[in-house]
């Protein structure tokens, strides 16, 4: 039997110091649509994924209205374009009900509440071996999982980040769910998360945080029945996660939830599309393209259809 290799010896580097590709004064600014906006949607085709996204920015509206579930699970790379104020201005409109995070959004969340920086260069740091090192990441999560079994890993990191006060926890999804009262599930695969080759990482403590957040988001999908799920950029672990939380809801209930789900991402990919827009949607729609684009067209097609509700509404009592 070969003997695990022996951490204690590793180096680590100051994340502060390490160059990183993405930087706040780059992210995304929440704006109101205007009429123009209005326009544009109006002269979209209704067609293909032109007819998907207005409908399912509909339904997201109604859901929304009609105070049912809309719940987000999301990737690594929707923090990394600069997205987190524009999901924060959803949780403050409440658009999001609960989130799901893989372990890299929470990391790269982390980052960005910390320095306002974050996404290394993985190539030459694989090289040299500093990839992944960063003390200040893989320390500060190893702290945070002390309460990570208790709490579970979501909410275990946004007590802890709330309890530091980081300078840009402003500009962070965690931060935006903590003062928003938002539920967090964070969902991890042992190894695939640079925190874990840190030499403070506890896996048991990561395990079992990670477990308590599988069976805390179960719960919240009981909230999904007539309500939407969302996954952005998530092509293994949400997918995998949501399904078998379904089913759970499923089993309890002793009939299906009744959910619509999309998938957005870059290409698309066998598990999103069979977990999550195929199997356990009474209707699912599958998108194809950059989170930085998307995400605010989308996000500006709710606002849009939940005025337009609005204006209906305030038409029928006169």
């Amino acid at each position: 039997m070969t003997d695990p290799i022996d951490r204690s010896k590793l180096k680590t580097v100051s994340a502060k110091r390490r160059p990183s590709k993405v930087a706040t004064r780059d992210f995304a600014t929440p704006i109101e649509p205007s009429p123009g906006f209005a326009a544009f949607l109006d002269s979209l085709p209704h067609i293909l994924r032109a007819a998907d996204l207005l409908a399912l920015a509909d339904t997201t509206a109604r859901a929304h209205r009609a105070g049912r579930g809309i719940v987000w699970g999301i990737g690594g790379h929707v923090i990394k374009v600069g997205l987190a104020p524009l999901l924060g201005d959803l949780m403050r409109r409440g658009l999001v009900t609960s989130l799901l995070m893989n372990g890299a959004a929470a990391i790269h969340d982390f980052e960005i509440a910390l320095m306002g920086k974050t996404s290394e260069e993985v190539g030459p740091g694989v090289a040299s071996g500093t990839f992944g090192m960063a003390e200040e990441t893989g320390a500060f999560f190893a702290k945070a999982m002390e309460r990570g079994p208790e709490l579970g890993f979501g909410e275990a990191m946004k007590l802890a980040m709330a309890e530091a006060r980081l300078p840009h926890r402003g500009l962070s999804v965690l931060g935006a769910a903590h003062e928003h009262g938002i539920p967090v599930t964070v969902h991890v695969a042992l190894g695939t998360d640079i925190v874990h080759m840190h030499p403070a990482c506890d896996g048991a403590r990561i395990g079992a945080a990670s477990h308590r957040d599988f069976l805390t988001f179960a719960a919240l999908c009981g909230k999904l029945h007539k309500g939407v799920y969302l996954n952005w950029g998530s092509a293994v672990l949400a997918p995998e996660v949501f399904v078998k939380a379904v089913t759970l809801q499923n089993n309890l209930r002793g009939s299906p939830i009744s959910v619509t789900t999309a998938n957005f991402d870059q290409l698309r990919h066998y598990r999103p599309r069979v977990n999550v827009v195929e199997r356990p949607a009474a209707k699912g729609y599958d998108f194809a393209g950059h989170h930085e684009i998307l995400l605010p067209l989308f996000r500006l097609a709710v606002l849009d259809r939940l005025g337009r509700l609005d204006s209906r509404k305030k038409g029928a009592k006169r």
